[in-house]
């Protein structure tokens, strides 16, 4: 998005914005709070999740190197209707608010990749909203570990593990723990994955996929 800006564009952001360090479980921002600004993901995957009245989490999305977060909450008023955490060590560079919306007023090629953006984010809750309706829960954890494996494989061809608590994992597939947990283990029991504490490495990501799409 920010690849469509005009250099003076470029030039206001690098000289307002502001970048941040956050450790791996602190809030980048919460759900209900004044916006600041939008927050581009210079290091780190963070997760964008939203809490139910009966105090139940769902993460809606995965966000990683390159991504923006804030975008749709800036659209609509002037609170976050998301709250991000971030699962690793992060840095957050944060535009401010007054000069993410001079630029959209100012730059159609900026506006369109913002409404291509929000198209897209639809699009996927859309689909979330499907898969939650449709898929068994074997289905939705093995769909979830396939997420992860995505955001958290290195650009280098090395073997990995995702750090990732159960509740995470249950928060990702719209599950409860118990459940996703039991799946895992069937899941180690098969073969597919291993665990050591937090971690999991994805071993067979042909047969997830197999199981994860079932429905379709």
């Amino acid at each position: 998005m920010l690849g469509s800006c005009q250099l003076s564009e470029l030039a206001m952001i690098s000289g307002g914005k502001v970048h941040q360090s956050y450790q791996k479980g602190q809030i980048i921002f919460e759900q209900g709070s004044r916006i600041g600004g939008l927050h581009c993901i210079h290091q780190g995957k963070v997760k964008v999740s939203k809490v139910s009245a009966n105090g139940k989490e769902q993460i809606i999305r995965l966000a990683k190197e390159g991504d923006v977060l804030g975008y749709r909450s800036l659209m609509i008023g002037s609170v976050y209707t998301t709250a991000a955490v971030a699962l690793t060590d992060c840095i957050v560079c944060q535009v401010p608010r007054l000069d993410f919306l001079s630029i959209i007023e100012q730059n159609p090629q900026f506006s369109d990749s913002l409404t291509r953006l929000l198209a897209k984010s639809l699009g996927e809750a859309e689909e979330r909203i499907l898969n939650t309706a449709y898929k068994s829960v074997r289905e939705r954890v093995a769909e979830a570990l396939l997420l992860l494996h995505d955001v958290f494989r290195p650009s280098t061809n090395t073997v990995f593990s995702i750090p990732i608590s159960r509740d995470d994992l249950a928060a990702l597939a719209s599950t409860a723990k118990e459940t996703a947990s039991r799946l895992l283990s069937e899941f180690r029991d098969e073969g597919l994955v291993s665990t050591q504490g937090s971690r999991i490495r994805i071993l067979n990501l042909d047969k997830l996929t197999q199981i994860s799409t079932l429905s379709d």
